[in-house]
């Protein structure tokens, strides 16, 4: 372990007992669900608290707003998130500009998720680039200037499963986390009730071999609205671990490690040389590690429950257990609607943007005692642990 993972380990693990992140807390009673406090009193020995404490259990957390109905990362989606009742909303993923700026968008690369491609003014910034080791061709927000990218309008990035939403192409524009950060005071103001984020930096290794460094850049802008603190709204995430590691050294807020599949490994341990695998990072010895720095891990429902053979779901694994062993939250990732996001078991027919049994995978994932879950459906997910809480 270098200076930095050794410095890192001491703050997190100071950071972890304040916030006293053995398991989220209740808080849950305000939205007026059926027995959430009880059940959330459960898992907590009734203890309230602030911060990530003062989350329901399980928490509902809307990924990247409400992508189900609206264009992801869109203030549209933001909005109809906190509408639906979302206790978190993914506001939202976060990349450069050329001009250092940080944006909201699943990815560097837009011609999925805006107009870019139908603009010929922007037909010559068209480009192949390798992006964690994948060439990847269309168009990318470190090529862009902000004002450029303001003119770009957001459309539906799955048409096929999500053809409604296709109604919306056009009508918001790329939002920057600095107007992310007003938008939360403004909506916190509105509702009346503390509006949480959860922003990532994505493919940070990628942007700092750039000049482009994220963290430094998230941990400014934190600091500008005074919400890098232990109890601030704000949730940080990434897949890479040492993105994590360097926010831990930057801010207090509480940190977690997103985790692929079990064979795949992060970006930034490729770069490093670095043989481990997420498989290394999900044993005891690798949450200890990460609970040395972080608060929390979100991995893919498969790590929770993997699927057999033909697609239906298989035995819990005890990454839940090991995890809350170690001081962990979980927040896995992603319940959708739609029949192709589903366990097979819980599929309705064939057709690729028809809705499934999705109460019963909640259902099957909820038993497992994960702490929250991201969602493209906050409505489903909070109907969902209504029905999970009253047992």
């Amino acid at each position: 372990m270098d200076g930095d993972q050794a410095n890192g380990q001491t703050q997190g693990t100071g950071r972890r007992a304040l916030l006293g992140a053995a398991v989220l807390g209740a808080g849950g009673a305000a939205l007026g669900l059926p027995g959430t406090a009880r059940a959330a009193g459960r898992r907590t020995a009734g203890h309230g608290g602030r911060g990530l404490k003062s989350l329901p259990v399980p928490t509902i957390i809307g990924h990247r707003g409400a992508s189900g109905y609206r264009p992801e990362h869109t203030f549209g989606s933001y909005d109809l998130a906190l509408d639906l009742g979302a206790d978190v909303v993914e506001a939202g993923d976060l990349v450069p500009t050329k001009d250092g700026h940080l944006v909201c968008r699943h990815e560097p690369e837009i011609g999925g998720t805006t107009d870019v491609a139908s603009r010929p003014e922007f037909a010559d910034r068209k480009a192949t680039k390798v992006l964690d080791g994948v060439s990847t061709t269309g168009w990318f927000t470190e090529d862009f200037t902000l004002a450029e990218l303001k003119t770009l309008r957001a459309v539906e990035r799955i048409p096929a499963n999500r053809p409604h939403n296709t109604l919306y192409d056009g009508r918001w524009e790329i939002p920057t986390f600095e107007e992310v950060l007003k938008w939360q005071d403004e909506q916190t103001r509105k509702r009346g009730r503390q509006v949480w984020i959860y922003p990532e930096t994505k493919h940070p290794t990628y942007f700092r071999k750039l000049g482009l460094g994220l963290e430094e850049r998230v941990a400014k802008l934190l600091r500008k609205y005074g919400k890098d603190g232990r109890n601030s709204p704000v949730i940080l995430q990434s897949f890479e671990p040492t993105s994590i590691q360097r926010l831990n050294r930057l801010v207090d807020n509480p940190l977690v490690v997103l985790l692929s599949s079990a064979n795949s490994r992060p970006y930034d341990f490729v770069e490093a040389n670095d043989p481990r695998t997420v498989a290394d990072l999900i044993t005891p010895k690798g949450l200890r590690e990460i609970a040395g720095y972080a608060q929390g891990i979100g991995p893919t429902l498969d790590l929770v429950i993997p699927k057999k053979a033909d697609g239906t779901l298989g035995e819990p694994t005890t990454l839940v257990s090991d995890a809350h062993r170690v001081g962990l939250v979980l927040h896995p990732y992603t319940m959708r609607n739609e029949n192709p996001f589903l366990p097979a078991e819980y599929r309705k027919g064939g057709a690729a943007d028809a809705y499934g049994d999705v109460f019963g995978a909640y259902k099957a994932y909820f038993a497992t005692g994960i702490d929250g879950v991201f969602t493209d459906n906050a409505d489903t997910g909070l109907l969902a642990r209504a029905d999970f809480l009253k047992g």
